[in-house]
């Protein structure tokens, strides 16, 4: 038996651990200052319903990262991280599992997340020095054309300051071979993101950020993602001009069938310079109309990725073996004349 003296100073010592060791208590008091720290933040890259994106970097050695604000009452989807007391919104327990282990050079990497007391959730992204979202690259450039010889898209190349101006200027001669090389890469990072279980379901032009030394695209803005599942979604937080005919007509559909859609149309946009569909009639009719010069390989697989019932869209797998992805921008021996018309000389 202790004593009531002995019992005394046992309860305050508890009180007291118990006051120094609070995981919530310490997340509330110190996150803030960490996140200050350790970055600074820029001017606003952009904004949305979720809350605002900055340009920012790292203290420690300049690094150069996106900050991402979001606002508690926006978030629509919790999740539970292991460790943590709290729950955390589910854009960061999915970029979290895609990020570990390395993540993939086709998937934005979080290198980091704060909670803010009174204002939300801090996340710290990847953002490539020069870089440009695919909805601004189109809107710059128009179409982009299919074709090139297949050595340019095969290997990643990469670009220093100093010749940075110049091959931009450069790069408006070898845009024919963008779409196949950048829409390969979407959907191999797709390939990455759904073996991981997870689903992005916003997939679009704005969504997909272009790093402009090499090339290289990386999707990005999971906050209408989700676990990846084989059952119906019943709900849909994307885009709905990308979205697909059986939510339109059914509030329903699966993850693989809403992801091919939205590459279809994403295509589409990429070759022709903008959406196929605006209004809900034209999504249900699944009928898209070129108005630009487009090979027929590249229509049948923007074709077969729009099909109407999504038993008949292809997986993932099947469009990386599409006769486009693999040999299509050399259709015939007058399209590439023309294609390599365009070209600048060896010399330069």
């Amino acid at each position: 038996m202790f004593s009531s003296i002995t019992k005394i100073k046992l309860k305050k010592m508890l009180d007291k651990r118990k006051e120094e060791f609070d995981p919530e208590d310490v997340t509330r008091k110190n996150v803030k200052e960490s996140f200050c720290s350790q970055y600074r933040c820029g001017p606003q890259l952009g904004s949305g319903g979720f809350g605002s994106v900055f340009s920012g970097h790292r203290l420690s050695d300049g690094l150069q990262v996106a900050v991402k604000q979001i606002s508690s009452d926006k978030v629509q989807q919790w999740a539970r991280l292991p460790g943590e007391v709290r729950p955390v919104p589910m854009e960061v327990a999915l970029l979290q599992r895609l990020t570990e282990l390395g993540g993939h050079r086709g998937v934005i990497h979080m290198l980091d997340w704060f909670e803010e007391e009174g204002r939300g959730f801090i996340l710290v992204l990847e953002r490539p020095p020069q870089c440009q979202d695919l909805f601004d690259f189109i809107t710059e450039r128009g179409m982009l054309p299919e074709r090139l010889a297949i050595r340019f898209c095969c290997t990643p190349f990469s670009l220093g300051k100093p010749q940075l101006c110049f091959c931009l200027v450069v790069l408006m001669f070898f845009i024919p071979f963008v779409s196949i090389r950048f829409f390969h890469q979407i959907v191999e990072a797709l390939q990455f993101v759904h073996s991981h279980g997870v689903v992005h379901r916003d997939i679009k032009d704005e969504n997909i950020v272009v790093d402009m030394r090499t090339l290289e695209v990386k999707i990005i803005d999971f906050g209408s993602g989700a676990p990846l599942k084989e059952t119906l979604y019943s709900e849909y937080e994307g885009t709905r001009v990308y979205s697909p005919p059986e939510w339109i007509l059914s509030r329903s559909y699966k993850a693989v069938p809403l992801t091919v859609w939205s590459l279809g149309v994403l295509l589409f946009d990429m070759v022709c310079g903008d959406i196929p569909f605006e209004r809900d009639q034209e999504i249900v009719r699944a009928e898209p109309v070129f108005t630009r010069r487009v090979s027929k390989e590249c229509q049948s697989l923007i074709r077969w990725c729009l099909s109407y019932r999504p038993e008949d869209r292809p997986t993932l797998e099947e469009i990386l073996s599409h006769p486009w992805m693999v040999g299509g921008e050399m259709e015939t021996g007058e399209d590439i004349q023309e294609d390599h018309s365009s070209l600048p000389s060896q010399s330069l």
